[in-house]
């Protein structure tokens, strides 16, 4: 898949974390992704409220994969080198839509921004931006 084509995708080898964050890919390109996920009370810190650490999770998810389709027909692969995630609101349970852009792509690092909306009515539960390095493929194991 190159840049500008589009795709549903689902990550290779899901996990039992990728199970659990439970996200949903409509579309997967290098210069955009799209999605969402339903929260509830598997999500919750102590106190009731979906933990942060999935917002974050989700936002690195999200940047990740648009980051890989950038290079991956370079031979290339993209790793988070930082994450940045701001809390908007606190958000219970629903259904969660998630957009994630490029701000700038380079040929050894790209930046992306994801946000976080409640479905709905649109408003913004989280952001972030996540930095990532392009590197080789073929050395990595």
């Amino acid at each position: 898949m190159t840049a500008s084509s589009s795709t549903t995708a689902e990550p290779e080898g899901e996990s039992a974390f990728m199970r659990l964050l439970g996200a949903h890919f409509d579309e997967a390109r290098g210069d955009r992704v799209t999605g969402w996920l339903e929260v509830g009370a598997d999500h919750h810190q102590p106190w009731g409220l979906v933990h942060g650490g999935v917002f974050t999770a989700i936002i690195e998810t999200f940047a990740t994969i648009g980051a890989y389709q950038a290079v991956k027909d370079r031979g290339q692969l993209a790793v988070g080198v930082s994450n940045v995630t701001d809390f908007l609101r606190p958000q219970r349970e629903g259904r969660l839509n998630v957009v994630a852009e490029p701000i700038q792509q380079g040929r050894t690092q790209q930046l992306w921004q994801v946000v976080i909306t409640r479905a709905q009515d649109g408003k913004a539960v989280a952001r972030g931006q996540v930095r990532l390095q392009n590197i080789d493929a073929s050395t990595q194991t």
